[in-house]
Order: structure tokens, then sequence, then C-alpha cells
């Protein structure tokens, strides 16, 4: 595959795997609508504290990058991290017992939102820091190079991350060095309040790498199937030691940039239009139906069963008790 720096179409053919992937797919981003919406109510109800970034509009991008990877392949990401949890595998009842600051958290309740971590799933944290991950990424993929082995790493972050300068350090070491990254731009159109066309003067993040020889991809970030499918092309190309490769993911995200943004910097009717227009999960509703891989009746169970999972997840993260005072003096120094 030669080099490449082009926009997807939005209508271009897209392989389309089996009834049971497609349905997992669905799944998998209904899965984390659910758990997001929960998330919210229980914040308003002031049982998460701190700050909470929820994901609502954006499932398709994890779930699509998810499928591109297989075990063993690692991923980053930002303090807008919930969907990469559940995506990865991670059990809502950990996700969310976190979220409450309970003992039965991935973190023991000490990380909250934003710092959870499973070594066991290879996921290596959401990160608080703007842009933070992206050095912690691509020094998680040169380990897996020095280390000889053919895993790759997916760096997400967001567009308001892609003008950071250590993201610009982190291009030029990984393509001087052809590190197995996939640097993933999740171009929700607002960093914080801040609109892409006002905060960025080359608005095509995709062509952010240039100047340093990576290839790079728009995407349709609303589209599971063409995040899948253009995953796939990026994992091959970095798993196979040509280096970095950048997808930027144009997505949505229907609520304020945390809980505590009211988001008035743009209109309902915006809102609304890419609700009507473009949701990833009605899209694959539809997909489905359409093509007789499933049908209402079934979507509506599955939607039940989601429900039940994440209304016991909220049960357990309320009812899981608090951490012992002497986890404060844990975890803090590892012995090597």
């Amino acid at each position: 595959m030669a080099r490449t720096r082009r926009k997807r179409k939005l209508d271009e053919p897209k392989p389309v795997p089996a009834t049971e992937e497609l349905l997992k797919y669905y799944n998998d981003m209904l899965m984390i609508r659910r758990f997001e919406e929960k998330a919210g109510q229980l914040y308003g109800m002031g049982l998460i504290g701190g700050f909470c970034h929820l994901y609502i509009g954006q499932e398709a991008v994890v779930v699509g990058m998810q499928a591109a990877i297989g075990e063993g392949d690692a991923v980053i990401t930002s303090y807008r991290d919930h969907g990469h949890m559940l995506a990865c595998g991670m059990a809502p009842k950990g996700v969310m017992a976190e979220l409450t600051g309970r003992s039965g958290g991935y973190s023991k309740g000490k990380g909250g939102s934003m710092h959870m971590f499973s070594r066991e799933q290879s996921f290596f944290g959401g990160h608080g820091i703007v842009g933070a991950q992206v050095p912690l990424g691509t020094g998680i993929a040169f380990g897996l190079k020095y280390r000889e082995t053919d895993r790759v790493c997916l760096t997400y972050f967001g567009d308001g991350s892609a003008n950071q300068g250590q993201v610009y350090e982190s291009f030029n070491m990984a393509e001087l060095w052809k590190l197995p990254v996939i640097y993933i731009i999740e171009n929700n159109q607002y960093a914080m309040g801040t609109s892409v066309q006002r905060s960025s003067a080359q608005t095509e993040l995709f062509r952010r790498g240039e100047s340093f020889g990576i290839p790079g991809e728009q995407v349709d970030g609303m589209d599971v199937l063409a995040v899948k499918a253009a995953g796939e092309e990026a994992v091959a190309w970095a798993r196979s030691g040509r280096g970095p490769y950048i997808l930027e993911m144009k997505t949505y995200r229907y609520r304020g940039h945390s809980m505590s943004d009211p988001a008035k910097y743009r209109t309902k009717e915006e809102v609304q239009r890419v609700r009507s227009e473009r949701d990833p999960i009605d899209r694959m509703r539809e997909f489905l139906v359409t093509g007789a891989h499933s049908d209402e009746v079934a979507l509506k169970a599955v939607d039940r069963d989601i429900k039940k999972a994440v209304t016991e997840a909220a049960e357990f993260a309320q009812n899981s008790p608090e951490p012992a005072t002497s986890e404060l003096y844990t975890d803090i120094l590892l012995e090597a």
C-alpha cells in the first residue's frame, strides 16, 4: 500500500462482516451509549465526583477500531475514556465502581473517571492532561518494537490535543524509528467549547503528519464499518514495520465537553440534526434491519438486556465499599 493522504468517501463501498459480527458492533455501541447515559444520571445525583466526560455520539470510533486489532495490541486514550474501556472488554461493574470511587473499581476507587487501567485488557489508561497520552502511546509502541513483537498501539486523542507540541514531537520520533503506532484523532468538532474552524489553521487533521512523512486518512467516524475498514488498513501498515499512521475520525459528541459544560457554543438544532441524520447506533440498526440481519423485536430485546446489565453495574457501584484509608499508601511505587 502506497503512502496515502486521503478522505475516505462517505459512500465508499465497505466490506460487510458476517451477521454475528454486525450484531456485536451494535451490542458494543449500545452498551457504551446506555452506560454513559446511566453515568450521567449518577453524576447528576452526586454519586460521581470530579470530572465526567461522556462518549455519547462517538461510539462507532472505538468499537470499529477495536474490531481491527487483536489480542496483545495496546490502547491508550484521553479522559473521555469510558467507551474505550468497555470496548476493550473491561466489565461495566468495574468501570462504574471506579466512577463512583469504590474499591470494586478497576483502580480500587482511586483513579475515578479519567484514570483507570487494565493490564489484562492491554488498556493503558485514560489520561487527564491534554495530549499527554500521545507521547506515552508512542513510548508503548517503542516498547512493542524493542521487544520484537508484532503488536501495535492505538493512541487516541482529540481535535484540541492535535494542536499540542508534544504531539508533533511524538510524530517525529514515531516516523524516525518506524514505531507501530496508529494515532487516532477523534475530531468531535469542538475542543472544549471552541470549534475546529476557530482553533486550527489546518482543519484537515489527517494531514498533520505530512511534514514527517506519516500517511493519514479522514474517516466517517459515525459509521462503524467505515472505521473498521480504515482501521484494518492502518493496523496492517503499522504491524508490517512501516511505521505510524494517522486516522482522523470525523465524529460528534452530543453532550458538553464534560458534565459541567452547558454547551451553549452550539445550537440545539445542530445537535439534533446530527442525531437524526448520522447517529452511529441508529445507522447500524437500520443496516441490520434492512439487510435482514435482524429485526426490531430482536434488537429491542438486546436493548433490554443491556439496560439490565447497566442497572446492575450501577447497583454494584453504589453498594461496593469505599477504599480503606490504607489504600492511600499502595500502588505508588513499583519495585522492579
